[in-house]
């Protein structure tokens, strides 16, 4: 059983010698690859419609009316609760 474990022992260092001579030298390129690089993913880049993005904006905008008039009421309504509650106990 104690062998076992040796052996284990070993076969685990060797996995972990493996897996570091395995891993990739460090790449280089420097500032110019990576500006190539960025000039490449932008050219993918599908960007929206002017009619697209008034639209989008203008669903956010209204979302954001809602929400705010929804936040105003559910407040003053909680507000009014708690006074009212107060007032019973004073």
């Amino acid at each position: 059983m104690a062998k076992n474990d040796v052996t284990k022992s070993g076969k685990e260092k060797d996995k972990a010698k493996k897996a570091v001579s395995a891993k990739e030298p460090k790449k280089k390129g420097g500032l110019k690859r990576w500006f190539r690089e960025l000039k490449s993913e932008m050219k993918k880049v599908v960007w929206p419609t002017k009619k697209k993005v008034i639209n989008n904006t203008g669903i956010v905008m209204g979302v954001m009316a809602f929400m705010g008039l929804f936040l105003f009421a559910v407040d003053s309504g909680l507000t009014y609760a708690i006074r009212q509650i107060l007032k019973i106990g004073s």
